[in-house]
C-alpha cells in the first residue's frame, strides 16, 4: 500500500516537473534556427525538445529494423533460427534482468517481490534449472509453501536439478515434523549425492531416531570414506551404533546375533562401558567366563563403573561372599586408588562382615567426597560395628541429603540420564553422555535400599530398651561421627 502511494506521488511530481520545464522553455522566448541546403527552419524551445525525443526514438527504431533485416537476410541464406534468435535475445535480456532482480530482492528480505521477479524470469527464460529454484526459495520465504512444493517437484523432473528438488522437499518435511517421509527423502538424496556432508548428517540423525542402526552404520561409513570424520571418532561412533544394534537384537530375543553385535561393539571401542558390560554378558551366555573376565577387567582399567561390577558378579552368580571377595580382587587391584574400587571393595567386605577391613578399604572417601553411596556404606559400617543409633541415624540422614555422585551426564546440555543412551534425550546430541559428577542432584540413590539390611542387622547383644524419647540433637560433623565410630 505504501509503495503504491509512493509511485503515484512520484508520477505526479515527474509530470509537474515536466510541465514546469515546458512552461519555462515557452516563456524564455529563445528559438532554434536550422539551415539545411538553403532552407531555414525556426522552431521554439518546446518544439526542439519534442524533436530531439522523436529523433532519438527514430534512431532506435532504425537500429531495430536494421537488426531485423540482418536476421531476415541470414534466414534467407539458410540460417533457420536467425529470426527466432533475434526475438529471443530480447526475451533473454529481460529474463536475466528479472532473474537478477529476484535474487537481489530475496537477499534483501523482500520475498513477495522476489517471487514476482522469479515468475517473470521463468516465463521469459524457460530455464527451470535457474528460475524454478528461485521461485521455490522465494515462495518458501514468502510463506507460500504450496507454491514452493510445486516448484521443488518441478525440479525433480530434470536429472540436473533432481537433488536440489529432493533436498528442498526434505527441508520442508523436517520443518513440518514429518520425519517418516523426511527419512525416505534423505535416503533418496543420499543415493543421488553420497558425498554431500549435510545430507549425510541429516540421514544419520533420522536413522538414529528411527532405530535403523544398520543403516546408520552404513551412513557413518560413508562419512569416513569422504573424509568427514577422523578414524578414531568413526570407530567410537560405530561402536555406539553397534551397541544399539545389539540392544535391538536382544529385544528381539535373538541371543546369538545379540552376543556377536555386543562383542563387536566392545572390539570397536573397549572403553565404552555399556558395550563392555553387554559383551561380557554375551560371553557369559556362551559359557566363556575367561573372555568375560578379560573384557570387564580391561574396561575397568579404563574407567571403573558399577555396571562393570554388576556384570562381573553375573559370571559367578551363586558364589559365597568370601569367594566373591577373592574373585573381585581382579577388578579392585586393577585401579586400587579409584574411589569406585574402594567403595566396591568395602561393600564386598561388608557382605563378609569384616567391618574393620571394610573401613580400611573405604578410607577417607566418605569424608573427602561424600555421596549417597559412600555415606550409606559408612552408615552400614557403623551399624555393623555396633555404633550408637544416633550416629547411624545421622549418617543415614546425611546419605539421603548427599549428592548422588557420578551419573550419565550430557557433555553438551548437562542433562542427567538414568542410564546410558546413544542420543541425549534432552538436546538430541549423539554420543555426548559421560560418566561424571553432575552439577546438581535431584534423585536418590538405590544404594540406600541395597544396604538397608546391613544397617538394620546389628551384631552383638540386643540393645537396652529406650527409656524415653529425647529431642533430636543437631547432626554431628562428619569428622566427629567418624572419630566416635572408631
Amino acid at each position: 500500500m505504501l509503495w503504491s502511494l509512493t509511485k503515484v506521488v512520484l508520477f505526479v511530481v515527474i509530470i509537474a516537473a515536466l510541465a514546469l520545464g515546458a512552461a519555462f522553455l515557452a516563456e524564455s522566448g529563445q528559438a532554434l534556427r536550422i539551415i539545411v541546403a538553403g532552407w531555414e527552419f525556426t522552431i521554439g524551445p518546446v518544439q526542439a525538445v519534442v524533436l530531439g525525443v522523436l529523433l532519438f526514438v527514430a534512431v532506435w527504431l532504425i537500429l531495430k529494423i536494421l537488426g531485423l533485416l540482418g536476421a531476415t537476410f541470414r534466414f534467407l541464406n539458410g540460417d533457420e533460427t536467425a529470426i527466432s534468435r533475434f526475438f529471443d535475445r530480447n526475451r533473454e535480456r529481460k529474463g536475466y534482468r528479472a532473474l537478477s532482480e529476484g535474487m537481489m530482492a530475496l537477499a534483501s528480505g523482500e520475498p513477495r517481490l522476489a517471487l514476482t521477479r522469479a515468475q517473470n524470469a521463468e516465463r521469459l527464460l524457460g530455464k527451470p534449472e535457474l528460475t524454478t529454484l528461485l521461485v521455490a526459495q522465494a515462495a518458501e520465504a514468502a510463506g507460500d509453501h504450496k507454491r514452493a512444493t510445486e516448484a521443488y517437484k518441478t525440479l525433480l523432473q530434470d536429472n540436473a536439478t533432481r537433488f536440489v528438488g529432493v533436498r528442498g522437499l526434505l527441508q520442508q518435511k523436517l520443518a513440518e515434523g514429518d520425519r517418516e517421509v523426511a527419512l525416505k527423502l534423505a535416503e533418496k538424496a543420499f543415493e543421488l549425492r553420497p558425498k554431500h556432508a549435510e545430507t549425510q548428517d541429516i540421514l544419520l540423525k533420522l536413522q538414529s531416531d528411527a532405530g535403523d542402526w544398520s543403516g546408520a552404520r552404513a551412513t557413518l561409513g560413508a562419512k569416513l570414506r569422504t573424509g568427514a570424520l577422523p578414524k578414531d571418532v568413526y570407530r567410537r561412533r560405530d561402536a555406539v551404533l553397534a551397541l544399539q544394534q545389539a540392544r535391538t537384537v536382544i529385544d528381539d530375543e535373538a541371543s546369538i546375533e545379540a552376543r556377536e553385535a555386543a562383542i563387536e561393539a566392545n572390539r570397536l571401542s573397549p572403553d565404552l562401558i555399556p558395550a563392555a558390560a553387554m559383551a561380557a554378558r554375551g560371553y557369559i551366555a556362551k559359557g566363556d567366563r575367561k573372555n568375560a573376565t578379560r573384557v570387564l577387567k580391561k574396561a575397568w582399567e579404563v574407567l571403573p563403573h558399577p555396571d562393570l561390577a554388576a556384570a562381573f558378579a553375573e559370571i559367578e552368580p551363586n558364589e559365597a561372599p568370601q569367594d566373591r571377595l577373592k574373585r573381585f580382587r581382579t577388578l579392585t587391584n586393577a585401579r586400587p586408588e579409584d574411589d569406585e574400587s574402594k567403595m566396591l571393595l568395602a561393600e564386598l567386605l561388608l557382605a563378609t562382615e569384616d567391618f574393620p577391613a571394610a573401613r580400611r578399604a573405604l578410607g577417607d572417601v566418605a569424608t573427602r567426597a561424600p555421596t549417597q553411596r559412600s555415606l550409606a556404606i559408612l552408615a552400614a559400617l557403623a551399624r555393623g560395628e555396633g555404633a550408637e543409633d544416633s550416629i547411624v541415624r545421622d549418617l543415614v540422614a546425611r546419605a539421603i541429603a548427599a549428592p548422588r555422585g557420578p551419573q550419565w551426564v550430557c557433555d553438551k546440555c548437562h542433562a542427567i540420564h538414568d542410564g546410558w543412551q546413544p542420543v541425549c534425550e534432552n538436546c538430541g546430541s549423539f554420543d555426548t553422555l559421560s560418566w561424571k559428577t553432575p552439577p546438581a542432584n535431584a534423585a536418590t540413590s538405590p544404594v540406600l535400599a541395597e544396604l538397608l539390611p546391613l544397617m538394620e542387622a546389628r551384631p552383638g547383644p540386643d540393645p537396652e530398651p529406650e527409656v524415653a524419647a529425647q529431642p533430636e540433637e543437631p547432626p554431628l560433623p562428619l569428622e566427629e561421627i567418624a572419630r566416635r565410630a572408631n
